[in-house]
């Protein structure tokens, strides 16, 4: 299952070199009422991985995803604060010998599907690379919660 940040950052072996390093974010030019850049940075204690940012973003919460697609790293996690909706995408990094890429498109999420606990992400526990996305999607004047597999490597 993913682990949600800690206080310090979230422990992951995110590079697949076998010693877990810690990820964390910082916040730039963004008030509490979401004005401004809001540009969220994520950065890791081992300085050989790349931070990347995300914007708009007002923080926000990484997970340790584990390793979806079977490359021996561990996938990162990150649901963007934001001061006025409770629709957002969840997004899914992993980091390539490029740097850090999107996994699978942003995931559509509605905070009553957190409610919910229904999470945006994991391995489909029947299918070799493949993953279970779950999205929030308005559909006939009501959010509906709709999980599917898809191949990811």
């Amino acid at each position: 299952m993913a682990q949600e940040t800690a206080e310090n950052g979230i422990l992951g072996d995110f590079d697949g070199n076998g010693t877990k390093e810690y990820a964390y974010t910082k916040v730039r030019d963004c008030t509490d009422e979401c004005d401004g850049k809001c540009e969220t940075t994520i950065y890791f204690s081992d300085k050989k991985i790349k931070p990347f940012m995300v914007s708009p973003a007002y923080d926000g919460t990484l997970y340790n995803l584990g390793d979806l697609n079977e490359d021996g790293k561990d996938e990162l996690g990150f649901y963007p604060g934001w001061c006025t909706s409770c629709w957002r995408g969840f997004l899914v990094y992993t980091l390539t010998k490029t740097g850090w890429k999107t996994l699978v498109p942003s995931i559509s999420t509605h905070c009553s599907q957190w409610e919910d606990e229904k999470f945006p992400i994991k391995k489909d526990p029947k299918k070799k690379g493949y993953v279970i996305i779950t999205s929030s999607q308005w559909e006939d004047d009501d959010i509906r919660i709709k999980s599917t597999s898809v191949k990811v490597n």
